[in-house]
């Protein structure tokens, strides 16, 4: 009759049996779970079998196990037949309690982002700005040296002034720029020391020169010497240097020496 007994216990179900076999030690679930350390909800779940409820099929069998041993039956054999019936890739149920949330901390700021982009453009602008300022320096002009002595001044402007050649020769260190008209491209701009000579390109359509120191700039029209630019030290801007404009500009006298 025992034998008996026990066959129809074995065919109930594993929460049915684990629910008699508590009952018959006369244990509550608070008993199993001070005993076991499973929370309550878990060995409901058990007992009704609810293993949806349950994290994953490993909990669902090791929560059995435990509970089996701690109400005297078999836990290995329990956990044998449980794994039989769900073990295997399950869906996890969803539980928050069992994901851990992102840490803030990893995540970059959105403000770190923008100014990381802003950098970005900025740099790439003074990159573009830097290559145009190259396009637009002039080709190299070749300084000269000037003829060891200077004629003495014409008497007059040397006829048929256009289309010779303007020569400026510095008698201390001036510095000076020339461009091809008061927007065109820079033809010239540096320093010239004592005997130093710079020479207008003949393609020139409007040169206009800018010095802070004119009186250390002789200008020759050809083989005619204009003289200073200015006689004294005075910044002059958009000057031309056309040959017809030099040679018809006032003669000055030479600065006295530096």
């Amino acid at each position: 009759m025992a034998e008996q007994e026990q066959t129809q216990f074995e065919m109930l179900s594993v929460g049915e049996r684990l629910r008699l076999a508590r009952e018959a030690k006369g244990m509550s679930l608070d008993d199993v779970a001070g005993r076991t350390r499973i929370p309550i909800r878990h060995l409901q779940n058990i007992e009704s079998e609810d293993w949806e409820a349950l994290p994953a099929a490993t909990y669902a069998i090791g929560f059995s196990r435990n509970y089996a041993n701690a109400v005297g039956l078999d836990g290995a054999e329990i956990a044998s037949e449980l794994r039989e019936r769900i073990g295997g890739p399950r869906r996890r149920a969803p539980a928050a309690d069992y994901y851990e949330p992102a840490d803030p901390a990893r995540v970059p700021p959105r403000s770190l982002v923008v100014v990381a982009v802003l950098l970005a453009m900025a740099l790439v602008a003074g990159y573009l700005w830097w290559r145009g300022t190259l396009e637009d320096e002039p080709a190299s002009i070749p300084i000269t040296e000037a003829p060891a002595a200077a004629g003495p001044a014409s008497a007059a402007p040397p006829p048929a002034a256009a289309g010779q050649a303007v020569t400026l020769t510095a008698t201390g260190e001036v510095w000076l720029r020339v461009t091809d008209g008061e927007a065109g491209p820079l033809l010239f701009a540096g320093s010239l020391t004592a005997g130093q000579a710079y020479q207008v390109p003949a393609t020139a359509r409007q040169p206009l020169i800018r010095t802070g120191r004119p009186q250390l700039l002789r200008a020759s029209v050809g083989a005619a010497d204009i003289g200073p630019l200015d006689p004294v030290e005075r910044t002059i801007d958009n000057v031309s240097l056309l040959p017809q404009d030099l040679a018809a500009r006032p003669r000055t006298a030479a600065p006295p020496p530096q």
